[in-house]
């Protein structure tokens, strides 16, 4: 044992190999030559998420797309559907705009700049549809021949508990009327306030810093949401027994989900970045996205989901039955200011002249000369 040891003792050790370099820690790289942050990419910029956005919205676009060729084609009472048209045009703006926005999604917020596109729309849409509800009911002057006087309904829930002992009067329907409108203003000098601070560096997304731009914004925004939406139930409240021919319910929800509820989704994601819930991550490129940035990123993608939902709804809200109806019926084409009247289903759809017409305008029942309550091509809110 003592020779084997002398034996084992004097044997050459085999001498260390080459140093190996020491990896220093981060993303480690594999056989593809990918980072393994691809493990956890963000969804965003996957090719699964943009193909199941890109789906909704090409959906969306073909559905609202066919929608309005259908009401051109059965142009039969323009005073009204050219307030349709422009409402139907929501749904590719607001779909493909979100789903650029979302293509683009990276360290430059370019989302910021398709936002103020859609802003300014949003602002369009109110007006078309207020236009478009008055337009229904003959103008400002009908409705007041029809709801001045009526006391005004006082109720907690509905909102109205302030408004108590008060009846309906030219100045109720100028409230709401202004009230709305308000919305059409604020919206695109907002959204070019917005652009000017984010070429300054002021504006970020879900900074809610005394110093950024973002917060006021938001805060004006709210203010100008919330008065619009109020104005916009106080008309409705009003008004609903004389819409109810026209089916106002699924036309108000629809408009309101689209625009308002639309903000405050926006609002919720924001609120939920501050509290961590989204947090900080690198993009494919390796550039730095903000928790703003993915709010908002997060924010286009449920849009380009929502939008195909909104198009199947709109398409029930203003159905182009009625109109084509009227085209296969010669000579029913409704003359500037007169609306059609969504009888029972069962029943013809016969052209309805303005409420309170015959009291305001007799002539109006007795040729082409007679007075209208508004011309062609003017707006039906008037002043």
């Amino acid at each position: 044992m003592t020779n084997a040891s002398g034996l084992l003792g004097t044997w050459p050790r085999p001498s260390p190999g080459p140093a190996v370099p020491t990896v220093p820690a981060g993303p480690q790289m594999d056989r593809m030559g990918n980072s393994s942050q691809g493990a956890s990419q963000l969804f965003l910029t996957t090719a699964l998420a943009r193909g199941i956005s890109g789906v909704f919205v090409w959906t969306a676009l073909v559905l609202t797309c066919h929608q309005i060729y259908l009401h051109l084609r059965s142009y039969t009472v323009p005073n009204e559907q050219r307030y349709i048209i422009r409402l139907l045009f929501i749904v590719p703006i607001y779909a493909f705009d979100s789903w650029l926005s979302l293509l683009l999604l990276g360290g430059h917020q370019h989302y910021v700049y398709f936002a103020s596109v859609r802003d300014c729309y949003e602002a369009f849409v109110i007006y078309s549809f207020l236009s478009l509800c008055f337009q229904y009911l003959g103008g400002e002057s009908a409705i007041m021949a029809e709801i001045r006087g009526k006391p005004i309904r006082s109720s907690c829930i509905y909102g109205t508990c302030c408004l108590q002992g008060m009846s309906y009067s030219i100045g109720f329907l100028r409230f709401c009327k202004q009230a709305t409108l308000q919305f059409c203003i604020v919206k695109p000098i907002m959204a070019a306030v917005t652009i000017v601070l984010q070429a300054f560096g002021k504006y970020h997304d879900g900074d809610f810093n005394i110093h950024s731009g973002y917060l006021y914004i938001t805060l004006v925004y709210n203010v100008s949401v919330s008065l619009a939406l109020y104005a916009l139930f106080l008309f409705y409240l009003a008004t609903r027994e004389l819409l109810q021919p026209f089916e106002p319910v699924l036309k108000f929800f629809t408009i309101k989900a689209v625009i308002f509820l639309s903000f405050w989704q926006g609002m919720l994601l924001a609120i939920l970045e501050k509290c961590g819930v989204i947090p900080e991550a690198q993009v494919i490129d390796g550039s730095k996205v903000g928790a703003g940035t993915l709010a908002a990123g997060y924010q286009n993608f449920i849009i380009c989901i929502e939008m195909l939902f909104a198009s199947i709804a709109l398409r029930y809200a203003f159905t182009v039955q009625v109109y084509a109806e009227k085209e296969s019926s010669p000579g029913t084409r409704a003359p500037p200011g007169v609306g059609v009247c969504r009888g029972p289903a069962d029943g013809p759809r016969q052209p309805r002249l303005p409420l309170a017409a015959p009291h305001l305008c007799p002539a109006l029942l007795h040729g082409p000369r007679g007075c209208q309550p508004h011309e062609q091509g003017d707006s039906p809110i008037g002043g």
